[in-house]
């Protein structure tokens, strides 16, 4: 993964989507890197757009992760095995596979410790300057594609990442069948981080937005209770009453799937004494927040970077039943240049747009 580069050969060319530069996206050919025997070729079905993928198309970066030379982007996705090295043993040609983008090191403290998602030699799809999935073709570890069971679809395989993040958020939060939670943004990381919360049985979850459209889907998702907020610092005591309100009872646990002053702010001082804010989004690189008094009700404040072992569960969630990530999946596009550059558009506006994913 994230080998390979520019191709120039004849015949059946793989093609990618290569980022060239600021809102310049262009198909061209992607050479792939030799099967490794413990490699899997998978062919891409379904590949999802992140807003990591909208940064880098619009600014070229995403918080500390710059783009210097071209690369191919995308990341969530899923697909269908090919050819397999000579030693994988758990797929074969003809699997569909949700893939996990990010391959660790396996040898530094945090991987050794279990908590490969720190790993400071990870490659992940389409994070500088490692090449990611939106191409026909990739060559990835087989231990790092997941079998999809028989009634998961190649779509809900590639909505798999996304959902991790939530999965993830969930674990390190600790949220259970007693915990009240507070969702600041719906996005569709907020949304996700709806529907792993319910499935890890949390009974109440209020989720804050800036935007009707959205607080509406995260109601039909199965938010029970929606306040809509300004982006004004002003008016956020009014508003944890508001929210306290809805939610009944405390605030056990926030998710900040935003990650600005202002809903950070929120999530401090709407969480009771002795909770815990998890940080998921990153859209302010610094803030300056209420730390001191959230401090002295200890108040737990927990980081979330991507995400470890989940990929099992979400599958399992989503096999089961327990989750239903379908409705998020909004707009489709297939794989041509006129339709890369609409789906990105599409993307970044926003508006109705949750999820914007590429049929190959």
């Amino acid at each position: 993964m994230g080998k390979g580069g520019m191709s120039h050969g004849a015949g059946e060319e793989n093609m990618a989507a290569w980022l060239l530069g600021v809102n310049t996206l262009k198909i061209q050919p992607f050479k792939l890197p030799p099967l490794g025997l413990h490699d899997a070729r998978v062919r891409m079905k379904a590949v999802g757009i992140c807003g990591s993928d909208v940064h880098y198309l619009k600014s070229m970066r995403c918080a500390d992760f710059i783009v210097k030379e071209p690369m191919v982007i995308g990341h969530e996705c899923a697909g269908i095995v090919e050819e397999v090295g000579s030693e994988v043993k758990s797929l074969v040609p003809g699997d569909r596979v949700a893939l996990e983008p990010g391959i660790s090191c396996w040898s530094c403290d945090h991987c050794k410790g279990g908590r490969y998602n720190l790993c400071p030699e990870m490659k992940f799809f389409a994070t500088p300057p490692v090449h990611g999935s939106l191409a026909n073709q990739v060559v990835h570890p087989a231990d790092l594609c997941f079998k999809l069971p028989d009634n998961v679809s190649l779509e809900e395989g590639a909505m798999c990442e996304p959902l991790s993040v939530g999965i993830h958020a969930c674990r390190r939060a600790e949220v259970g069948p007693e915990t009240r939670v507070l969702v600041m943004g719906a996005g569709p990381i907020g949304l996700v981080t709806v529907l792993a919360a319910r499935a890890f049985g949390v009974p109440r979850i209020v989720i804050v937005d800036v935007d009707d459209y959205r607080l509406s889907v995260a109601k039909e998702l199965g938010a029970d209770e929606v306040v809509k907020v300004s982006t004004s610092l002003q008016d956020l005591p009014e508003e944890v009453a508001r929210i306290h309100k809805v939610m009944g009872t405390e605030v056990d646990v926030t998710f900040d799937c935003a990650g600005f002053t202002k809903t950070m702010s929120t999530a401090l001082r709407a969480t009771r004494a002795g909770g815990k804010v998890c940080l998921i989004g990153m859209g302010h690189g610094e803030m300056t927040v209420p730390l001191t008094p959230a401090a002295a009700r200890e108040v737990d404040v927990i980081g979330v970077f991507r995400y470890k072992n989940t990929w099992p569960l979400c599958l399992e969630f989503i096999s089961s039943g327990k989750i239903n990530v379908k409705p998020l999946i909004t707009h489709r596009y297939g794989f041509s240049q006129s339709e890369i550059e609409e789906a990105f558009e599409t993307s970044a506006n926003g508006g109705t747009a949750i999820k914007v994913m590429f049929n190959l």
